[in-house]
Formats: C-alpha cells, structure tokens, sequence
C-alpha cells in the first residue's frame, strides 16, 4: 500500500479566498444554454481547415500567430505592431494587467461584470475595485471615473456586459475616456461585438487609433463558433501590444485554433447569417419573457438576464428539472444564451412555467 504524505510544498495562502471560475455545466440528455456558445457546429470549410491542421502537429505552431495577425490587420485596418492574440480574451484580459500591474496597482471593473476580472486580478496580485452596475443593469461609468485613484492602472469596460447584456453607447464612452486619466489604460472588452445591432454602439478599433490608453478585446469563441479551440485578440497601441505579447505563454494558440481563425475569416458572411438568426431569436426570447412578467434588460449579446434575486436558485432547479441548463449567479439572476428556436420554446416554456 502507497502512503501519501502531506507535501511540504503549500500554494499562497492567499488563493484559499479566490473563487474558482465557474463554468456552465453541461448534462447529459439537457438543453445546455449556460456558456454563451453558438448553437450550430463548425462550418464544412472551417472543420475542413481543423482536419489539414491536424496533420501538423507534431510542429510547434507559429507562436507569434503571424499569418492571423495579419489577416487581422488588413480586416481592421491597423498595423500588424498593434495586434495581440492570445489564447482566448480572457488569457489576454490577464496578460493586460500582468504588462501593465503589481501588487501596488488597483484595477478597476464593473459588477456585476464577467466573472474572470476579479479571479485574473487577484492571480497576478493587484487589487481590484468592484463598481456597482445602475438600476438598470448596465455599467455606471461615473461611478467607475469616480473610483478611479493614483493607484488605478487599469479598467475593464466589458461593452455588452456579461452577464447583463446591457451597452455602453458611443457618446457615454467618449465622455468617460476624456476624462480618464492618461496613464490608466482602458480595456474594452468586445466579446460579443458581432452580436451588436444598436447604432449608437462604439467600434472600439475607432479608439484605439485616437488614443494610446486604449486596448480592444475580440474573441474567435462567440459569433465565429470557435470555443472549444481558445483564441482571440488584442488590439492597442504597439506598446501595448508588444507588453501583452511579451507575457504570453508561448505556443499557448494552437495549431488548430490559429487555421481555424483563418478559415473562419474566409468563411464571414456564412458564419454572419448565423449571427442574424440569432438577433432575431434574441428578440423574441426576451419579448416573449416580459410578456411572462420578467423584467428583462435590454441584451445586444447573446443571451439574456435575468435579474432574479433570491429566486434565482430556485429558478435554476427549475429549468433543470426541465432539461435546460442555465447560468446561474445566486443571488443575482440567471443568465440564458439564446439557442436554436426549437431550444429557445423549450426554455420559455419552462420559464412561464415557474411561479415566482
């Protein structure tokens, strides 16, 4: 019989208090609607790229993801220089305070915002600053200025929040980066920019040409359907970029995610008329939901809120006893992304169902 002995090797006692980041279950048999994925699979001329890729694998990939960057560059119209990628936007989200924080700096984030701000925050050893979102479930940006100190380095702007939904408009961002100090940099996290309908949303690549205190966050995991594969990328000045690079693991983008990338670039306007039908459902599940009595913010992502309070955990039993898996924050609300039509009608029967 092996004994174990107790290892004298302790991790920072300061991650005992860090919570874990929770990702959306998935069961066997169930509606999975909690991660914010797209419903539909890869494209045949995406999954095409995937299988040629594979083939490869026994080369390192391109750490430097050149080819990607500079499909990105000329698809944005900015220099290469100003480009990062990274292995998701939430790797690129720790890398942006790991080149810009120590444990001296505070950084700064509405919440609720996306779960992973404070988690990477904590990691890297700087200190975060939770902003209480409005009445309406969006980002206060005067109360975000406010919090704003000496020691702020960074802020995060997740524009359409998760979990929320909500926007920051063109002309409440303008005002709010006039007024930041120019040696804090601003993070504004785009991850659901495709999803976007509302004229008056911001570009955030529009900023960063006007500004050197600006860095966009983009991921290849929502509209381009590639979660599973893990790359996105960073956009800012070259000095910037060039930090955000230097504390990437190497080779953290994959072989497979970077030919992806690509094929899905190739592949647009197809992987668009997904993202339209997808508008259109979010329409109708949020219409549908406040006609059911739910107070529904609006969403430009894809998915909806649910601000629930105390019932949330209840309501989350609940779907799940019907087979649809949700994003539960109790407390808070619940989280839906918006599936296929036959999927959404499985989910709003099962909230019209339950009594609150």
């Amino acid at each position: 019989m092996t004994t174990v002995r107790p290892s004298n090797v302790q991790p920072r006692a300061d991650l005992a208090t860090l919570p874990s980041y929770v990702p959306g279950r998935s069961i066997p048999g169930a509606i999975k609607l909690a991660s914010n994925e797209v419903p539909a699979g890869p494209l045949p001329s995406v999954a095409k790229a995937i299988a040629e890729a594979a083939l490869q694998v026994h080369r390192y990939p391109d750490t430097g993801a050149g080819e990607l960057t500079a499909r990105l560059a000329a698809k944005l119209g900015v220099p290469e220089a100003q480009i990062a990628i990274g292995c998701g936007s939430v790797s690129l989200c720790q890398q942006l305070i790991q080149a810009t924080c120590t444990e001296r700096d505070e950084v700064v984030f509405g919440w609720r915002s996306f779960e992973a701000y404070p988690i990477v925050t904590h990691v890297v050893g700087a200190k975060q600053v939770r902003v209480p979102l409005t009445s309406d479930h969006a980002l206060d940006l005067d109360a975000m200025l406010a919090a704003i100190t000496p020691q702020t380095r960074l802020v995060f702007v997740c524009s359409p929040n998760n979990p929320t939904g909500t926007l920051v408009r063109k002309a409440e961002l303008d005002r709010f980066l006039a007024a930041v100090p120019s040696n804090v940099l601003v993070v504004l996290d785009e991850a659901y920019f495709e999803f976007v309908t509302d004229p008056d949303a911001p570009d955030g690549i529009d900023h960063v040409r006007e500004r050197d205190n600006i860095a966009v966050l983009r991921t290849f995991s929502k509209a381009y359907g590639l979660a599973g594969l893990r790359v996105g990328y960073c956009v800012a000045s070259e000095e910037i970029a060039a930090a955000v690079r230097k504390v990437c693991l190497p080779f953290s983008v994959n072989h497979l995610a970077q030919a992806a990338a690509i094929a899905s670039l190739d592949a647009e306007e197809e992987l668009f008329e997904r993202v339209h039908e997808i508008k259109g459902e979010r329409v109708r599940v949020r219409d549908e939901l406040i006609a059911a009595g739910y107070d529904v913010p609006e969403t430009q992502a894809n998915f909806v809120w649910l601000p629930l309070g105390e019932h949330t955990a209840a309501f989350n039993e609940h779907c799940l006893e019907h087979k649809v898996v949700v994003r539960a924050f109790v407390g808070d609300g619940a989280r839906v992304t918006i599936g296929t039509p036959e999927e959404n009608d499985i989910f709003l029967a099962a909230a019209k169902s339950f009594s609150r």
